[in-house]
């Protein structure tokens, strides 16, 4: 898939983004379901992967 246009870039960008959230965060709470692991540590697992993604997306929308 060829995209020249800077909005579908940023549209494609976006919908990946929230696919990964949900895989991502399904993730998570069957790791919280299954193993016990404590909600700080969740939140902790989120906001890591919420920093390096905000830090990778950023330049490549600007």
């Amino acid at each position: 898939m060829v995209i020249y246009d800077t909005i579908a870039i940023s549209y494609v960008m976006i919908a990946f983004t929230c696919l990964g959230l949900v895989l991502i965060g399904g993730l998570l709470v069957m790791m919280r379901l299954r193993h016990k692991y404590h909600p700080n540590l969740i939140g902790a697992l989120i906001g890591a992967l919420l920093c390096f993604l905000l830090l990778e997306a950023l330049p490549a929308l600007t």
